[in-house]
């Protein structure tokens, strides 16, 4: 049986409830994966692996299918609490080498300061696998630029998911997924 994963797409969801499993599962909900059996794994993005559209990947699920996935999770119950999940994304230009998913969850970031963060992780690890060398304390556009001269990392991107705490101190739960597909 072969496992590697021959599709990937990436989703994201938020859920709030009283209970904390029952806001993650609305956030599973939220993100179109709540019917799987999600097991989370490392994050390789696989080699030859293409990159589908959420509403094409969730059509190829089966309802109780065991289903792999890189998963970022964070909850809280602390009202107005800003809370994030991100996915970061880093795939080398040679579509046959094995590329990376990052998982990043925090707290008081914003979507777009967390996703950066991911994006930025992700393509750290592959630039080192690569041998692409940079200053780990640069600045994110500066390691960027390092990263489009080399020429070995063609796309970077991340996938990210934002809440605020529930006021009234309900669960409220971010999620932030890449979704392998094996046919």
């Amino acid at each position: 049986m072969d496992l590697v994963p021959q599709k990937i797409f990436f989703t994201k969801g938020v859920g709030k409830h009283k209970e904390k499993l029952q806001a993650f599962e609305a956030a599973l909900r939220d993100a179109g994966i709540e019917r799987q059996n999600l097991v989370n794994v490392s994050s390789i993005f696989p080699p030859n692996c293409i990159v589908i559209p959420k509403e094409k990947g969730v059509s190829l699920l089966k309802p109780g299918g065991i289903t792999f996935t890189v998963m970022a999770r964070n909850e809280t119950n602390e009202p107005n609490r800003l809370i994030s999940s991100s996915i970061g994304f880093a795939r080398p230009a040679d579509k046959k080498t094995y590329g990376y998913l990052s998982e990043h969850h925090s707290f008081g970031e914003t979507e777009k300061k967390a996703g950066d963060y991911a994006e930025d992780l992700a393509a750290s690890m592959l630039a080192s696998t690569l041998g692409v060398s940079f200053d780990q304390d640069a600045s994110w556009d500066e390691k960027k630029e390092v990263w489009k001269v080399s020429d070995k990392i063609v796309k970077t991107s991340s996938y990210s998911k934002s809440a605020i705490g529930d006021k009234d101190g309900k669960w409220t739960c971010v999620v932030a997924a890449a979704v392998f597909i094996m046919e």
